[in-house]
């Protein structure tokens, strides 16, 4: 029986898709109880930190929100809203729906630079046809929105998994392996 190799990217991309909507976080979790999951910080060090970690933890639900409200500001723009949706495939193939790593020149990349980069491709792409203010608009918006959220989410009741907290800091030491660390060197 002969399969088409698209047919294999479709397959592997609804198994990516399906284990994606696994990782990601739940938008009550996201959005948590108004009284108890909110409150202000105390100080400018602690909203940084809050941001920090909020960022990390619902890295994923905001880079859905950001897209989403794009996509709502391009509505009345319809050439804009095609070059959106081709470049949202690459997201979907590039970043939503990766099981392993992405590889480029036998080297990982990060997840975080992919993310990036295909910010900027998306930035770029939407600026080319013309509706850069209203592009630039809709991400301060929602990127407010998004750092607003990030401040303000009190974060005790988040629970990292461990490659997640180590990524973050969180580390416990009783019965992980010994590190080998650099020793610490001097400065004049």
């Amino acid at each position: 029986m002969y399969s088409s190799p698209g047919a294999g990217i479709f397959s592997r991309a609804g198994a990516s898709t399906r284990s994606f909507f696994a990782t990601r976080r739940p938008w009550r979790e996201v959005l948590g109880s108004p009284s108890s999951s909110f409150a202000r910080p105390d100080s400018l060090g602690e909203a940084i930190i809050s941001v920090k970690r909020n960022l990390n933890y619902f890295r994923v639900n905001y880079t859905m929100f950001l897209l989403l409200v794009l996509f709502l500001s391009l509505l009345w723009h319809p050439i804009s809203m095609i070059v959106f949706l081709l470049v949202f495939a690459a997201w979907l193939f590039l970043y939503f729906s990766r099981d392993e790593p992405l590889e480029v020149f036998n080297r990982i990349v990060d997840d975080r630079a992919v993310l990036f980069t295909l910010g900027v491709v998306t930035i770029i792409a939407l600026v080319l046809t013309g509706v850069w203010l209203n592009v630039l608009v809709s991400l301060l918006i929602g990127m407010a929105i998004v750092g607003l959220h990030a401040a303000f989410r009190v974060s005790d009741d988040l629970f990292l998994d461990e490659e997640e907290a180590a990524d973050g800091g969180l580390l416990s030491v009783v019965g992980s392996p010994a590190r080998s660390r650099a020793p610490y060197s001097r400065l004049p």
